[in-house]
């Protein structure tokens, strides 16, 4: 007969569960990325001006999930590939936004979409209400996490 499981031995089971699918997950996702000849970090920061528009250089890296020492190194691969520019910002000289320029735009309009759908590929282990469901909980457990 199985022993009962306690809270904190679920937790336990439940954390190592979580970083193993993720992991999985996150090796498919890279997968994906580099097949279009970019690392996982170069295409965040291009999705981000892709998607949300110029963005000041020195708030990338918390948008993105990098260290602020990475940010610029990523810029500067991004910039000798002509896929983002640097423009100072008129306002304030002490800042300097990350615009993407055609090349980029051109590169994500064909990129993009094959990583969406290479995502909702990597996803199809879950049902719509599944997905619905864990991402109430995630959100449930990272904010909780976050008031600790």
């Amino acid at each position: 007969m199985d022993k009962e499981i306690n809270e904190e031995e679920l937790s336990l089971k439940l954390f190592v569960v979580l970083t193993r699918a993720m992991q999985s997950v996150k090796k498919r996702v890279e997968e994906d990325i580099r097949k279009h000849g970019l690392n996982p970090t170069e295409f965040a920061v291009l999705e981000l001006l892709y998607n949300k528009g110029d963005q000041p250089i020195q708030k990338i890296g918390d948008k993105v999930l990098i260290a602020s020492s990475s940010t610029t190194y990523v810029v500067d691969k991004l910039e000798k590939k002509n896929y983002l520019r640097r423009r100072p910002c008129p306002k304030d000289r002490r800042i300097t936004h990350a615009t993407i320029t055609e090349e980029g735009t051109a590169l994500m309009d064909e990129i993009f979409p094959k990583h969406q759908e290479a995502i909702g590929e990597i996803f199809k282990g879950a049902d719509i209400k599944e997905k619905e469901q864990l991402i109430l909980l995630l959100k449930k457990l990272g904010y909780y996490a976050q008031e600790l």
